[in-house]
């Protein structure tokens, strides 16, 4: 599911590893990174590819970010002000995405994985993925293993189940804990956030107001953790996640931030003692891979999907997301930009066969009437015009099995990205801050720069940098 197009309580621990890579990156001394990745615990390596497997996405890297719920460590304090329980014992994950970085240097891709996608989990049969971790963690505590290969063994078969499920081979993994994300969160001070609308829930003990707001600590757990009274439920906990990634990027990557060696200090001492990861995985090269991120420079795409529904395995109703399994090769290759062998093969439609929706990711007003009402005189009909997030790319999104309709919209919206997904119902024309707009529209200067290559006014006065309000 796209950020700007439209998971239990873990995706705030996220932040804390792709954070890390960004401050490091940026400057932080060589001897104190040294010193500091020294002291990170590693887990179990990452299993090689069988025999006679290969890996579909060839040299990209795929570094599973996974969060733990331990709250193990915490002060009294801190987990009365997390508002997320008092066990110090439990080892869960609700949160899993991949972070995707192309070989060929492209754009890298966050991709979530909803907890309750039903699929197949090796050696324990079908269920919701986020069982994954606590089968295998429970039966290796069980069998009187360490808290540590416990924990590891749980991450290896999270990253089997995913496997099996989409064919990617994941490289390396990054696990955070709870209270990693925590102190995390606190370190930088706060995070900027816009609401569509005021939000309270006691579950996950969101207390905000309609608008702009700088949150931190627990206001940072249950922002990304709200899922009641939000319209998507667990889906809707995937936006605000990954919105509130993309706002910790821009904040660790402003001068501020930067260029405070307290703060920068702060941040390793939060992420030092919550961290685990494989054997392999250098935490200097990797960072160093990140260099050029921002917040506007990270896509986000989940799995395809037909959204929740309820089974009834053996008898008892259960909420799951369905996987779309005939979707996920033609995914996997959008990853890498490279055009779906379906939309390949497919001949475009007629454009007055063709229906679609124009959205305007850029905020320039009515730029999506505008492309719309151009599209209208090259004969497509048009369902609905409106505004979402900022978006970085012009995209044409469609759903599986439209390609001949999504390809008739590409053919006259030059270098737009092809983007299958199941969050759409029909070829959507998604317009970016590149300036790329339907044939026969002078393309707009892109949102991000003025010809001087000073930042726009309107982003200066921009307080989420960008992203906008989210629900």
């Amino acid at each position: 599911m796209r950020l700007t197009g439209r998971q239990r309580i873990v995706g705030r621990a996220l932040i804390a590893s792709v954070s890390l890579l960004i401050v490091v990156a940026s400057g932080v001394a060589w001897a104190e990174f040294r010193s500091f990745t020294a002291s990170i615990p590693h887990g179990e390596a990452v299993p090689p590819l069988s025999s006679g497997e290969s890996d579909p996405d060839g040299g990209a890297q795929n570094i599973l970010l996974i969060g733990n719920d331990t709250r193990a460590g915490a002060t009294k304090a801190e987990l009365k002000a997390m508002h997320s329980g008092h066990d110090t014992s439990t080892a869960n994950t609700d949160t899993m995405i991949v972070l995707h970085v192309p070989s060929g240097g492209g754009k890298p891709t966050l991709v979530p994985f909803p907890r309750d996608s039903w699929v197949t989990i090796p050696g324990y049969g079908k269920g919701k993925i986020n069982s994954a971790y606590p089968d295998s963690y429970n039966a290796a505590k069980s069998a009187g293993k360490s808290e540590r290969t416990a924990q590891s063994d749980g991450i290896i078969e999270t990253i089997r189940t995913i496997h099996a499920l989409t064919g990617l081979y994941i490289d390396h993994y990054v696990q955070v804990s709870l209270i990693g994300f925590y102190r995390i969160s606190e370190a930088l001070g706060g995070v900027t956030v816009c609401l569509n609308h005021a939000a309270k829930d006691h579950w996950s003990g969101i207390d905000l107001p309609k608008g702009v707001s700088v949150i931190k600590g627990s206001q940072a757990l249950a922002f990304v953790r709200q899922r009641h009274g939000l319209p998507g439920g667990d889906l809707d906990r995937i936006k605000r996640q990954q919105y509130f990634l993309k706002a910790a990027f821009a904040k660790i990557a402003s001068a501020g931030t930067l260029l405070n060696p307290f703060k920068v200090r702060n941040l390793l001492k939060a992420v030092g003692s919550s961290l685990l990861t494989d054997p392999q995985l250098n935490l200097f090269d990797l960072a160093r891979q990140f260099e050029s991120l921002t917040s506007g420079s990270i896509s986000s795409q989940t799995i395809p999907n037909d959204g929740p529904t309820t089974i009834y395995p053996d008898g008892v109703a259960t909420s799951i997301v369905r996987v779309d399994k005939a979707a996920m090769p033609a995914f996997v290759q959008s990853l890498e930009g490279k055009e779906s062998d379906a939309l390949a093969k497919a001949t475009p439609a007629r454009p007055a066969s063709v229906t679609v929706d124009v959205l305007n990711g850029v905020g320039t007003p009515r730029l999506a009437a505008r492309n719309a009402a151009q599209l209208e005189r090259l004969g497509f009909k048009i369902n609905l015009v409106d505004s979402t997030s900022t978006t970085p790319h012009t995209a044409v999104e469609y759903p599986p099995g439209q390609e001949a309709k999504a390809k008739a919209v590409l053919a006259v919206v030059p270098q737009a990205q092809a983007l299958p997904t199941a969050d759409v119902d029909r070829p959507t024309l998604v317009l970016g801050t590149d300036g790329r707009q339907v044939k026969g529209l002078a393309r707009s200067a892109p949102a991000h720069a003025t010809g001087s290559g000073s930042p726009s006014p309107a982003r200066k006065s921009d307080p989420t940098d960008g992203l906008g309000c989210i629900n």
